[in-house]
């Protein structure tokens, strides 16, 4: 190598970047056109832009007075490339017949900045910027020089290769992590019905009042899933409450007299195995009277709510209520009382396995949670990585077990994926301690441009047998470097 390209080699080794990432030019040592010197070489994206800084030494240059030297960078990648300003160098005589014939228009047309080389700068600062394109990541800045003779006659050109520009983002490997199975898919419906009785009664008249509507809802409840091919019911539970007048010893007695009597009805309805309806009670609903209580704006609330909290007897509590707040005790037996004679209700249910992707994609269609996580995860690796059907499922699935670890793991990894930061933070929140969520969380970190933090995690991750773990730390030196 000649003492002339180590110069210039060692030039080009300084490079400085002026990038909003990290990035890096390699520079070569092929000597640009002849006489001609790189003094500085900077490229870098800055936004939108793609910059280009070039500090070219022109004092060796020879130009006879009647030729010209055109140098032009290039940014080339395979088959994309752009070319950048032309800068023109003239010999006395040709600058002048261009200038006469052609008017403001030199070899390279009116953008070119052209000199007549005897009253060039010794050194010309070449900045221009062009937007930015994907392709423009990995593209060499090369640099070509022709030399032209009269009537526009190439008599010499040479290309030579300045560099490369090599911008380091931060592209972790997702981490998608398969469910364990999680048994039988165990689902229920619940609601509350009121079912009006007459006073001290414990039968049933369907057509009493509002009963029609209220047994209707309990039966709705329990069709929705009876005729599901895919659905076992397992239990019809049932509780019954009263309200806190009359001894509490008769409102048990009411209580269990009339959830006894639902029973019965459904019974008479439905065939459902022995043991599969079960009852429960509570003669008073002390805790449905403090909501209304809270919620309300009557005189005395306070003092109302101490009582309800208190550790008295049920029948003496009540009793105080109704002596001390008669006006209040009379509102509430009218408002608030008719209320709290009702029935909670519970439909518990067990949906088969699937096994069949195409089949697990009909139920996703029309009834997403009949699938277990599992299936949903089969479900979404049916599709490509990355695509709207891949992240849909994986949002779905966190919908459908929003206090999942594993569910919230990979919803964050999609939305990390997709770009959205914010929700991946939310989701990794409930993603639990694991060494795959530590990793994610390092992952996040990372993208977030908190490196110090990401470099942390990271190391934790692959310390716990992370193996993605090792290549983000990879990334991270490089991008360091």
């Amino acid at each position: 190598m000649t003492a002339f390209k180590k110069y210039l080699f060692l030039l080009l080794i300084a490079v400085t970047l002026c990038v909003a990432a990290p990035a890096t030019a390699h520079p070569t040592d092929t000597l640009p056109g002849k006489g001609l010197k790189v003094d500085t070489f900077s490229l870098g994206r800055s936004g939108k832009y793609f910059v280009v800084d070039l500090g070219l030494k022109l004092d060796d240059v020879k130009v006879k007075t009647n030729r010209a030297k055109l140098i032009t960078p290039r940014l080339v990648n395979g088959a994309d490339s752009v070319e950048l300003q032309s800068l023109g160098l003239y010999g006395r005589r040709r600058y002048y017949y261009y200038e006469r014939n052609f008017q403001d228009f030199m070899i390279a047309g009116p953008t070119e900045r052209s000199y007549i080389l005897k009253a060039a700068p010794d050194t010309v600062d070449y900045h221009v910027f062009v937007p930015y394109e994907e392709w423009m990541n990995g593209a060499s800045l090369t640099l070509t020089t022709q030399e032209f003779g009269c009537c526009h006659t190439l008599v010499a050109m040479q290309v030579d290769t300045l560099g490369l520009f090599e911008q380091f983002f931060f592209r972790p490997e997702w981490l998608f992590v398969r469910p364990q199975e999680q048994g039988p898919k165990e689902r229920q419906l619940s609601g509350r019905a009121y079912i009006d009785f007459p006073v001290d009664q414990t039968i049933i008249y369907p057509e009493y009042r509002r009963n029609t509507t209220e047994l209707g809802k309990i039966q709705a409840t329990i069709d929705s899933v009876r005729f599901d091919k895919d659905v076992t019911i397992t239990k019809v539970w049932l509780k019954g409450f009263a309200s806190p007048e009359s001894p509490y010893s008769h409102n048990t007695d009411l209580s269990l007299g009339r959830v006894a009597a639902l029973k019965k009805h459904i019974q008479q309805l439905y065939s459902f195995p022995a043991g599969v309806i079960e009852t429960d009670n509570e003669p008073e609903d002390w805790e449905g009277l403090r909501r209304f209580v809270v919620d309300s704006n009557i005189d005395h609330k306070q003092e109302i709510l101490d009582l309800i909290d208190s550790d008295m007897a049920p029948d003496p509590k009540e009793a105080l209520i109704k002596k001390r707040y008669p006006a209040e005790y009379k509102f509430m037996l009218a408002q608030f009382y008719p209320a709290l004679r009702h029935t909670d209700y519970r439909i518990n249910y067990n949906v088969r396995d699937y096994t069949d992707v195409d089949e697990i994609r009909r139920v996703f269609e029309t009834s997403p949670n009949k699938l277990s996580l599992n299936e949903l995860f089969i479900l979404a690796n049916s599709y490509p990585v990355g695509s709207e059907a891949f992240s849909n499922v994986f949002a779905t699935a966190v919908r459908m077990y929003p206090d999942n670890p594993t569910a919230n793991l990979n919803a964050a990894t999609s939305a990390m994926e997709n770009g959205d930061l914010v929700g991946a933070a939310r989701f990794l929140e409930k993603a639990g301690d694991t060494p795959d969520a530590i990793y994610c969380r390092g992952v996040l970190a990372g993208l977030e441009e908190r490196y110090d933090v990401a470099r942390t995690l990271l190391r934790q991750a692959e310390a716990a047998g992370v193996s993605q773990a090792k290549t983000a730390l990879l990334q991270l030196d490089r991008m360091k470097k």
